[in-house]
């Protein structure tokens, strides 16, 4: 099973992005992942099975930044892209 959450913003939208993608965690407990679109196109996917999902993804605040982004949440499948 998978949870996916998307973005599109005129401002960053990262932070909303992990606490979107975060809220559908009770559907994958293994795999996370995030894309994000701005001046670059940047992708982070982390095992998340002995962590919670935000906690793995907030320590990149500072150095992801983008205006569209798609989250992924999984039981099976590395994700995003």
């Amino acid at each position: 099973m998978s949870g996916i959450f998307g973005v599109v913003s005129k401002e960053d939208c990262y932070e909303t992005l992990i606490y979107g993608t975060d809220y559908h965690s009770h559907l994958g407990t293994e795999f996370g992942g995030i894309a994000v679109l701005g001046s670059a196109f940047t992708r982070v996917i982390h095992n998340i099975s002995q962590s919670q999902f935000k906690s793995k993804f907030f320590e990149h605040n500072k150095t992801i930044k983008g205006n569209k982004g798609v989250g992924v949440i999984s039981s099976c499948d590395e994700q995003p892209i």
